[in-house]
């Protein structure tokens, strides 16, 4: 039994410039835009340090445009950086407007905008000490606002629903800051932009950054090519990990805001645990590669600015950084596009209105009978007892059970299969494999349902239980993240939300 994903029925990548369909067809060079915007934003969760005798040049480095192009825009200063929320909404353009981009071919983005097919909008708490990022798939239909173009003058009219990467073609990022403040009832401070350059630049002066694959992977189409576990990818490969289309997942907007997420997550990792925040000559390089490459709002501009929230935010707890896509659902007149899963999306939002977090233990709140046991925060806690979903009936000893020991520690694989036995799972047999970071569950066609139930047991989030149809009943890899305990140390993401911490290691399937 193996606990890799089958590679039998993938199909080959798109190649540079292919035409592209749409959510599960896309062109692939616009996938890298996604690892654009993972550069900038890890840096800034992260905390960047600038040698202050060289902010002029740094200042002079920046593109500007307008914040918010909407006609109905609240004229309302944005928040004070020592003392306010923050929000940031990180955006990647699909531009092929000059020479650098112009190699990834598609001739018709080659407008100086182009399509934002990266949208995230971080969420800096007042007290700074929790980091929400969300990713906005590029296939999501919302409403978008009218927006006046800051350039021509012309204005675009409000559309009741339409592809929300579509709104920076409209006049500029303002208009999709316009657009996301409507859909989430936020107030978006300042934007980053950026183009297809930024990413190359960037992880090669970050030194690289680790990711980790379940499978073996030779794209001959977007040029990646690992092997199956851990390896450092920066410049060309960096852009290729984003860019392979059926690799990871479905070859939809999931598993690529999913490797998204990994690779933000890994490289906040490698920024604190290498002392980059406390080498000057190193920060500097990095601010100086992300001013060259981006365009920004007026206020995001100021150096000295974003020296100050830097500061603050240099030693986030990498536990309370959470990387969250909008739950989504699919449209139903068009399978290839998505629509908002409102009750989920309205109580995510309310909880970055109200500056609360999303991770760990929620604040208790009153229910309506006056309980202070009642509801606990804006979302159940990663521990609570699920309610609505029944046990089901299943004889534990009729499931066959792999337990994979990448753990490195010894009789790791023995100890785990001493506590599936205890719990029925008397087929469990245990087999050796390298070390490996991350504790993945693998989970077979039609044992869905008990996979849920092994995954609480083990305390494992959604992101560390996957789909495979490879596998035959389940597959459990203990990685080096759980070499002691019967359930793995991390407070995850609520049950309502799809994601990640900072801290949990995860591998893309």
């Amino acid at each position: 039994m193996s606990r890799r994903r089958a590679d039998a029925g993938r199909n080959a990548e798109d190649s540079v410039g292919a035409p592209a369909g749409r959510h599960l067809g896309r062109r692939a060079p616009q996938r890298i835009l996604q690892i654009i915007a993972v550069a900038l934003t890890t840096v800034l969760v992260a905390g960047v340090g600038f040698a202050s005798v060289q902010l002029l040049r740094l200042q002079g480095n920046v593109a500007t445009q307008p914040l918010n192009l909407s006609t109905d825009q609240n004229e309302a200063d944005t928040a004070d950086i020592d003392r306010d929320p923050v929000q940031i909404l990180v955006l990647g353009t699909d531009t092929r407007a000059g020479a650098d981009n112009a190699a990834y071919g598609g001739a018709e983005f080659t407008t100086e905008t182009g399509n934002s097919d990266v949208m995230m909008l971080m969420h800096l708490s007042a007290d700074r000490e929790n980091v929400t990022m969300v990713s906005f798939p590029r296939d999501l239909l919302v409403p978008l606002p009218a927006c006046l173009n800051p350039e021509t003058g012309t204005l675009t009219p409000s559309q009741d629903l339409a592809m929300l990467n579509g709104a920076l073609g409209n006049g500029g990022p303002g208009c999709t800051v316009a657009a996301i403040n409507e859909l989430t009832g936020l107030k978006i401070d300042h934007f980053m932009m950026a183009d297809f350059n930024a990413v190359k630049e960037l992880s090669s002066t970050l030194g690289g950054v680790e990711v980790c694959v379940n499978d073996a992977v030779e794209d001959a189409y977007s040029g990646l090519s690992l092997p199956a576990g851990t390896s450092e990818v920066e410049g060309e490969q960096a852009l290729a990990f984003l860019r392979t289309r059926h690799a990871f997942g479905d070859g939809g907007d999931e598993g690529r805001i999913r490797a998204q997420q990994s690779f933000m997550a890994s490289m906040a990792r490698k920024i604190q645990n290498e002392g980059t925040l406390t080498n000057l000559p190193r920060m500097y390089a990095i601010a100086e590669t992300i001013t060259r490459n981006l365009t920004v709002d007026d206020g995001l501009s100021q150096i000295p600015d974003l020296l100050r929230l830097a500061d603050r935010l240099k030693d986030v707890d990498l536990a309370k950084v959470a990387f969250v896509t909008m739950p989504v659902l699919p449209y139903e007149p068009d399978l290839n596009r998505l629509v908002p899963d409102a009750e989920p999306a309205e109580e995510l939002f309310e909880a970055l209105v109200a500056d609360r977090s999303i991770v760990g233990e929620p604040e208790p709140e009153p229910s309506e009978a006056g309980d202070p046991s009642g509801t606990t925060g804006a979302f159940a806690s990663p521990d609570a007892e699920p309610t609505d979903e029944p046990v089901p009936d299943f004889d534990p000893a009729a499931v066959p059970f792999t337990i994979i020991d990448s753990s490195g520690a010894t009789d790791r694989g023995e100890e785990i299969q001493d506590l599936l036995v205890a719990e029925g799972y008397t087929q469990a047999v245990v087999t050796d494999d390298v070390a490996t970071p991350a504790t993945q569950l693998f989970v077979g066609t039609g044992y869905e349902a008990i996979g849920a139930v092994v995954a609480e047991l083990f305390g494992l989030d959604e992101v560390q239980v996957l789909s495979s149809p490879a596998t035959v009943g389940l597959a459990l890899n203990v990685g080096t993240d759980f070499t002691a305990g019967s359930t793995v140390d991390t407070d995850g993401l609520p049950p309502a939300l799809t994601g990640q911490t900072a801290d949990q290691v995860t591998c893309q399937s």
